[in-house]
């Protein structure tokens, strides 16, 4: 009995067994169009010639405007030799299913897009129209914005990177504005004998604390205000030393504001503006001379005084204090911030070849979901519906209905 079990199992496992294979997306080659960007406040360029090569390499195929690269000093031949393709018009690059962008989409851009095509981008959403998402949602377009995807620990990558650049370059442009060519002739960190020039810093984010980094290392008092106890406590620790940190009490902001050689506006947007927390009061108590850096000016700034310059005219003097309002200061430090942005996007494009997409990248993506703002036409985010009076979708339900 037992030799015939036996011989039973023996033959049973001669036999091919079936089992349940889980099928995986395959890798999908991505076209890609990088526009030369005509907003004369953007210089940086989504992708850098390394970044290209690697991505050429991955299976991808990138078309470029020509001079797409060059305020952020990359020539077309280093294109060229990463494997780019250089055409001479915007229409050759929006033939493209992926368009990539430095800056948001501008009406003239739109009305080139096809159906169902991809834009990667940021959004700046103060700046946008109603119009200009209708047109998109038409075209069935999909638009995922820099300022919304989500990164490992709840982090904001894109965000985070632009705003680092930020907090470095308002310190070095005050220094810039105290010295004797346009200022009072002061040095921002002091010497032996005289008192370092005192700065004030509203807001405790990311910006927030790169900018008392900087001024610290200079030498500068740096005082941090913000009305989140959280947030000063973390940039306390981050910082390692002990500072002047403090919430927003009007009777002591107004005395620390007059004292202040400088000022530098950090706060975040709360639904779609910067809470505007220094009056013009406060600014006509400042010394003369002193200097105001509002880096939240493309959300309303965060003083009263504040209104948009550019790059070209970059300040402005109000009751004797120098105003320095340009929006995107990034793009001051072109290449910088063209590497930076390249940095995060490659891992991105080269996750969207395995997961056979982008869209398939959303769906296995919760932090590329996240950044998806339209999805084939439909607004995913409630508050962009809400801002236009557009119809609202959501975007998990969208997802798993698209097979």
């Amino acid at each position: 009995m037992e030799s015939i079990l036996g011989k039973i199992k023996t033959e049973y496992a001669l036999y091919t067994k079936e089992v349940l294979a889980e099928i995986g997306h395959q890798k999908k080659s991505i076209t890609i169009g990088i526009p030369k960007e005509t907003d004369y406040q953007e210089k940086r360029t989504p992708l850098t010639p390394n970044s290209v090569a690697a991505l050429v390499n991955y299976g991808c195929r990138i078309t470029l405007e020509k001079g797409a690269g060059e305020y952020a000093h990359f020539g077309d031949e280093e294109y060229l030799a990463a494997g780019a393709d250089i055409v001479y018009s915007k229409e050759e690059v929006f033939k493209s299913s992926v368009i990539l962008k430095s800056a948001p989409m501008n009406a003239a851009e739109i009305s080139l897009l096809h159906n169902n095509q991809i834009v990667i981008s940021p959004i700046l959403l103060p700046h946008q129209t109603k119009n200009m998402f209708k047109c998109m949602s038409d075209k069935r377009v999909t638009a995922i914005a820099f300022e919304y995807v989500k990164g490992d620990y709840n982090s904001f990558p894109f965000m985070r990177s632009m705003s680092e650049i930020a907090g470095h370059y308002a310190i070095l442009t005050a220094a810039k504005y105290l010295s004797n060519e346009y200022g009072p002739g002061i040095l921002l960190g002091g010497i032996s004998g005289q008192p370092p020039a005192k700065v004030l810093i509203l807001g405790a984010g990311t910006v927030g604390e790169t900018a008392a980094k900087a001024a610290l290392s200079l030498g500068a008092s740096v005082q941090v205000f913000d009305d989140n106890i959280y947030r000063l406590s973390r940039l306390q620790k981050n910082i390692g030393q002990r500072i002047y940190t403090s919430v927003f009490d009007p009777l002591n902001l107004a005395k620390n504001v007059s004292r202040s050689h400088v000022i530098i506006g950090a706060l975040k947007a709360v639904n779609g503006r910067t809470p505007c927390v220094v009056t013009e009061d406060m600014v006509r108590s400042m010394k003369k001379g002193a200097v105001i850096i509002d880096v939240a000016i493309d959300q309303g700034g965060c003083l009263e005084t504040s209104r948009v310059t550019s790059h070209d005219h970059p300040v402005y003097t109000q009751h004797g204090v120098v105003h320095y309002c340009v929006p995107n200061i990034a793009s001051n430090v072109s290449r910088t911030a063209s590497y930076s942005l390249s940095n995060i996007l490659t891992p991105i494009l080269k996750n969207a070849v395995n997961a056979g997409g982008i869209e398939q990248l959303l769906k296995s993506d919760a932090g590329m979901r996240h950044g998806a703002y339209l999805y084939k036409g439909a607004v995913t985010k409630d508050f962009i519906a809400q801002k236009f009076d557009m119809k609202y979708m959501d975007l998990e339900l969208l997802l798993s209905a698209d097979f």
